[in-house]
């Protein structure tokens, strides 16, 4: 007899444990809401000393230093820039996107003597921290691809303005 109603004890145990509200709804503090568990009393605490999220260490070093600049570089840059520049910056980088047409602001071109003049760390910032109208990158572009956008900057600007006769592997084809 016992050994019928234990197994139909313990399933009535169980069904009824899993009526109780607690285990669909956790307990937890709202966003900013205070919170008794903690000494100051707020929900939201600040990470301890020397806390390091999971990537930023390898972030920090792609950031601090620029790839050497090669073929696929560039094509990775090209690739990056389309995406995220050329809609403000235009594909020849003079600032005639097509937001622009639509009546964005026009960024700068990078055909200025002032923008030729920068320094690679100046377009790697601004394309991590915005500049003006622009809003940052750092959270849609990996430091990386920054570098190879910044290269392909470069690469925009030696190309409008260049003579031929000053591109290496044609000089000692030319008359």
């Amino acid at each position: 007899m016992i050994g019928r109603l234990l197994p139909s004890l313990i399933l009535s145990l169980l069904v009824a444990g899993c009526g109780d509200h607690s285990m669909f709804q956790q307990n937890r503090y709202a966003t900013y809401s205070k919170a008794g568990l903690f000494r100051d009393g707020a929900e939201a605490q600040t990470f301890p000393d020397g806390t390091v999220a999971q990537g930023d260490l390898e972030r920090n070093r792609q950031a601090a230093t620029p790839p050497a600049v090669d073929t696929a570089l560039l094509s990775r840059g090209r690739e990056r820039y389309d995406t995220y520049c050329s809609p403000c910056h235009g594909l020849s980088g003079r600032g005639d996107g097509m937001v622009v047409q639509r009546g964005f602001p026009a960024p700068p071109s990078y055909h200025t003597d002032r923008l030729r003049a920068a320094d690679r760390q100046h377009f790697f910032d601004v394309i991590t921290n915005g500049y003006g109208v622009m809003y940052s990158y750092a959270a849609r572009v990996e430091p990386r691809d920054r570098w190879a956008i910044v290269a392909y900057i470069r690469a925009l600007q030696q190309s409008q303005d260049t003579k031929v006769s000053d591109v290496p592997e044609l000089k000692s084809k030319l008359p």
